[in-house]
């Protein structure tokens, strides 16, 4: 018998597998605040999955074509006629209605949309978890690749140009790394909470972080501890997984603020 014939084993493999997935992305999401962006990028991905059905062809395709064009989309129109917040709240809340309106029109298709909306990870199989990794290492490989590029056009992008640097092209690098990123996530949080599996695990790494290296390293563990302690949390209490998840990543959010409070109140008093 082997080790991942266990669901409880695969469920906290992908958990951690879309923790060291989102957590280099999410820091970047925070520092050049994207997170209007990510969240119409994750909402397209339930129409990609409609349409995946449709067409019978696999989710992870449909999700990850649907999202990547929606990235496209959305960067493109982005301050040519709205401002870019109101252009991506559009875009994102379409995307979602018309996911939806699109999976009722299934006939003979049985779609758990509760499951891809907020995540099924306790339902990951074994080749849900060998998708989720090989998307994990792929964008590690893709933002480790672009690191340095990525690190200069989002802090200057004037002094990213002078170095022959062009931040368009690093921008088109990170909406394939998110679109990556979404697709490989739908299982395990759902649409609506991959942006929070972003953005919290990476906010929660800020306050303790001296450099970006080190921020990415904290976020990847914090993403860590929120997957397996969220897992633990809906094992226990019997609640949802993906909601748990994000709740536990909450918690190490608000902990690290606390905590950076405290550190500069006691340095005042110092």
């Amino acid at each position: 018998m082997s080790f991942l014939d266990d669901f409880l084993v695969r469920a906290a493999l992908a958990g951690l597998g879309v923790a060291l997935a989102t957590a280099p992305l999410g820091c970047f999401v925070v520092w050049r605040r994207m997170a209007y962006f990510g969240d119409a990028t994750a909402h397209a991905a339930i129409l990609g999955v409609a349409l995946a059905l449709t067409f019978e062809v696999s989710i992870f395709a449909g999700a990850l074509s649907v999202a990547l064009l929606m990235a496209l989309v959305s960067a493109g129109l982005s301050g040519r006629t709205h401002a870019s917040d109101t252009l991506l709240g559009v875009l994102a809340h379409t995307a979602l209605a018309a996911g939806l309106v699109a999976a009722s029109f299934l006939s003979g298709v049985r779609i758990d949309l509760m499951g891809y909306l907020f995540g099924d990870i306790l339902a990951v199989s074994r080749a849900d978890l060998g998708v989720i990794w090989a998307g994990a290492a792929l964008v590690a490989l893709l933002i480790g690749w672009r690191w340095s590029a990525l690190l200069t056009s989002t802090l200057n992008p004037d002094l990213a140009y002078a170095a022959g640097i062009n931040p368009e092209r690093e921008r088109r690098v990170l909406m394939v790394a998110l679109a990556i990123v979404v697709a490989v996530a739908l299982k395990v949080v759902g649409a609506l909470l991959i942006v929070s599996m972003l953005i919290i695990p990476a906010a929660a790494a800020r306050p303790l972080s001296n450099g970006p290296e080190r921020m990415a390293i904290l976020a990847a563990l914090a993403g860590s501890i929120a997957a397996l302690g969220g897992l633990w949390g809906a094992w226990t209490f019997d609640t949802p997984t993906g909601p748990t998840i994000v709740c536990t990543a909450a918690v190490l959010f608000a902990l690290a603020t606390l905590g950076e409070r405290v550190a500069a109140l006691t340095t005042r008093r110092g």
